[in-house]
């Protein structure tokens, strides 16, 4: 956990900081994300706003560190 990562959203590209790995079904904000050990998702911290989200590790991308630049999607069982 930490890692810094990227995402669309309706607003347009969000970064955040990964908090939290789930691995089984979690109810957040009204909705059942379905998560498993094969099919993890993540809650992602925002770096601008206090907004928290969950996504799919396919729907996020590396930032690094040294250039700021976000990689090929997908965030692998971390």
């Amino acid at each position: 956990m930490g890692d810094h990562v990227t995402w669309n959203s309706e607003a347009g590209r969000v970064s955040g900081v990964i908090a939290r790995k789930i691995t089984s079904n979690t109810r957040f904000k009204g909705y059942v994300h379905h998560a498993s050990k094969d099919e993890p998702q993540y809650i992602i911290n925002s770096d601008k706003t206090d907004h928290v989200a969950i996504h799919k590790g396919t729907a996020l991308h590396h930032v690094s560190a040294k250039t700021g630049n976000a990689s090929k999607p997908g965030i692998k069982g971390k």
